[in-house]
């Protein structure tokens, strides 16, 4: 929005904005923010930063904690959230002392990723399409403790209402695909949502009701390139969450909250360009795919079980990744096929638009590390030339999962659980050092906090546990 800052404080006195606000991401995804006076936003903010406690969001030692804050300027926005007016920045993370660079501030490593994939002369453009789908419940609550654990969502269109639905418009079971309205109750929300992201410069290609009965949904950005579409994302999910907020809603991108039900994935459309042309694209390939695209193919496939811990940073991700809901619980590749961890959809034609989909990672990823895991994986088999057809990775062009179970058992599958994901990464991740993107310390700090997670869940009585031993 801002090319310097003199343009940005000019636009806050023209327009009489007293507030400004710095949004930063944590290493999981999560953003945060600090919110200062327009009087207070000086040439000195651009200097110095803004100094917050990295300690108390787990990216610093407590005895090191300081950090500062520089905003992006050409990320400014309007916040449309904010009762006073506000101009928001996505702001990177720097040492204090030094200055310098965080080395694990997320948007880092969207920049060194895309440094590396032009450095080794491949691409000089990446583009990524996530897939937003997240349910819309009209009523959540939780609780955990020693001696009580339940959690209960609702979703008025959902045909578990049908006692209290007096008009009889819900939504069947596994028969939410594309329904239409009335039975479709959340378009108004989808159509808000759209239209601020659109205000805010993300676009969005389409919107619809997802497969599943209850409140899934689905937005789609077009694809853009690797700092617009891991900035969109987060957007994505602030302005999806406010606005449900306002509508008196829940908006949930967790992977699988609703047992029986198709769970909610982040599929990532994406593709390689060098001087103005998609290096995935060959008239006549298999379903339009060059052999560049085959190699970035098995390379996400070769990595495809480390990438998981990256990807699929979460308890929850793996009662998705089940066999039954589409889901993409085995490493193959094939051209449409819905349960193949990468497909190219044969409905991009275009040589514009011929592309793979990656469609085992989930939103509890963080996507400013998630995409540039992707990016370096596929490098990785490009540089490496790994063809998918030559390590059983696909295309098979038939219904896999029809095949007799010892033929399906030479198909590597996805970890069942997240400490065997984690267990993958500790045993596959030199290809996510190329380029200085990612470090070994990294890689110690991501799992040794993850595995803490997988077992203070694991340590906890599960409601259905107890309803099968209680009488052992």
């Amino acid at each position: 929005m801002f090319t310097d800052f003199d343009s940005a404080k000019d636009f806050l006195e023209e327009n009489e904005i007293p507030m400004v606000d710095l949004k930063w991401c944590d290493l999981y995804g999560k953003w945060h923010h600090v919110t200062l006076t327009a009087k207070a936003f000086t040439p000195e903010v651009m200097r110095d930063g803004i100094g917050f406690d990295g300690s108390s969001v787990g990216i610093k030692p407590v005895t090191a904690g300081d950090m500062i804050l520089i905003p992006d300027l050409t990320t400014g926005f309007i916040d449309p959230f904010f009762e006073e007016p506000t101009l928001s920045f996505i702001s990177d993370i720097y040492e204090a002392d030094s200055k310098l660079a965080f080395e694990h501030d997320p948007r880092e490593f969207v920049r060194k990723a895309d440094a590396y994939m032009k450095q080794t002369g491949i691409a000089d453009q990446s583009l990524w399409g996530p897939e937003y789908e997240f349910f819309i419940f009209d009523e959540v609550s939780y609780s955990t403790r020693s001696n009580k654990s339940s959690y209960f969502v609702n979703s008025y269109e959902a045909n578990w209402e049908s006692n209290e639905d007096k008009n009889g418009y819900l939504v069947p079971v596994h028969k939410g695909y594309h329904r239409i309205a009335p039975s479709d109750q959340n378009q108004n929300l989808r159509n808000e949502i759209c239209m601020v992201l659109e205000d805010l410069g993300y676009p969005v290609k389409y919107h619809h009701h997802e497969g599943s009965g209850p409140g899934q949904n689905e937005i789609e950005p077009p694809l853009l390139d690797i700092v617009k579409s891991t900035d969109g994302t987060l957007m994505a999910k602030y302005v999806a969450k406010n606005l449900a907020y306002l509508y008196g809603k829940t908006i949930t991108f967790m992977p699988k909250p609703l047992f029986g039900e198709a769970g909610n994935g982040m599929h990532f459309h994406q593709m390689l360009w060098k001087d103005g042309k998609n290096l995935f694209y060959q008239k006549g390939g298999y379903n339009n795919l060059s052999q560049t695209a085959l190699y970035y193919v098995g390379g996400i496939l070769k990595h495809a079980l480390a990438l998981c811990a990256l990807t699929n940073p979460s308890t929850n991700s793996y009662k998705r990744l089940a066999p039954g809901y589409e889901a993409p619980t085995s490493c193959f590749f094939d051209k449409g096929d819905r349960n193949a961890a990468v497909r190219s959809p044969k409905y991009a034609t275009d040589p514009s638009e011929v592309r793979i989909e990656y469609r085992t990672p989930d939103a509890t990823c963080n996507p400013y590390i998630a995409i540039p895991a992707m990016l370096l994986a596929g490098l990785d088999g490009i540089l490496n030339k790994i063809d998918p057809r030559e390590h059983n990775f696909g295309p098979f062009d038939e219904d896999v999962l029809k095949w007799p179970p010892e033929k399906l058992a030479t198909i590597r599958k996805m970890p069942a659980n997240l400490n065997a994901a984690l267990d993958e990464l500790e045993r596959d991740h030199e290809f996510l050092f190329q380029g200085g993107v990612f470090s070994p310390q990294f890689i110690q700090t991501w799992v040794k906090n993850k595995r803490a997670e997988a077992n203070e869940m694991g340590a906890r009585p599960h409601p259905y546990e107890v309803e099968l031993y209680v009488d052992c």
